[in-house]
């Protein structure tokens, strides 16, 4: 789960394509996703749950009573995150929210076919740097 989670193998999609494919022309990351895909939908079938990433808006889209919730930060407010929350500092932060978000677009955009972090996908998009973490959540449980 930690290895291939929500991050593509590499932000190059050529890469990605011919990475691990095992007999059957699945990789590791691909039974990942499709065991992925059905715990999110079985949770979401039994009750109210939150699900963070994994390409849950796109899984959920057509599940009735679903508020599909994009939470979003500029690069600065994500930084300051990552080393007051986490105390992170092995790496510049900035690179590393780089990175991960090039692998993350890129594992969103292989599995879905759609854009990452485009609004059209979402019910709500929030700001959590201009709004903060606990406005963000206020809303959501006011909508829901």
């Amino acid at each position: 789960m930690e290895k291939y989670g929500e991050y593509a193998i590499s932000d190059s999609l050529y890469e990605n394509a011919l990475a691990g494919r095992t007999h059957d022309g699945r990789s590791d990351a691909d039974k990942l996703w499709l065991a992925q895909q059905k715990v999110i939908t079985d949770l979401a079938k039994e009750g109210p749950c939150v699900i963070v990433g994994r390409c849950a808006d796109f899984i959920l889209k057509n599940i009735a009573n679903c508020l599909i919730v994009f939470i979003h930060s500029s690069a600065e407010k994500r930084a300051e995150r990552i080393v007051s929350v986490y105390g992170e500092r092995d790496e510049k932060p900035m690179q590393r929210i780089k990175d991960k978000d090039k692998k993350r677009k890129a594992y969103y955009e292989i599995y879905t076919g759609t854009e990452w972090g485009k609004a059209d996908n979402y019910d709500l998009c929030m700001d959590s740097g201009s709004l903060g973490t606990e406005k963000c959540v206020q809303t959501i449980k006011a909508l829901y």
